[in-house]
């Protein structure tokens, strides 16, 4: 995955997850799943700390995404 995708990846993900901003995500290649042999995907990995009132938690957005920076799934801890 090339320079200019991720850079794009986070800007969308720092938009949608304001607690994550910043944080510089880690990329790992993700095996294709049986029967597809199309594009590579990746695992982008966001960590950063959020507050809510008085407390605050880790939080952590895991992002697939193909290698042209196309977004497949995002999920997040609560």
């Amino acid at each position: 995955m090339n320079a200019k995708s991720i850079k794009n990846i986070e800007n969308q993900i720092y938009r949608k997850f304001p607690e994550v901003a910043g944080s510089r995500p880690t990329v790992k290649n993700q095996p294709s799943a049986k029967g597809r042999s199309d594009d590579s995907t990746y695992l982008l990995t966001f960590r950063g700390k959020a507050t809510q009132g008085d407390r605050s938690f880790s939080r952590t957005v895991r992002v697939v995404a193909n290698e042209s920076g196309k977004i497949l799934k995002v999920s997040t801890s609560r």
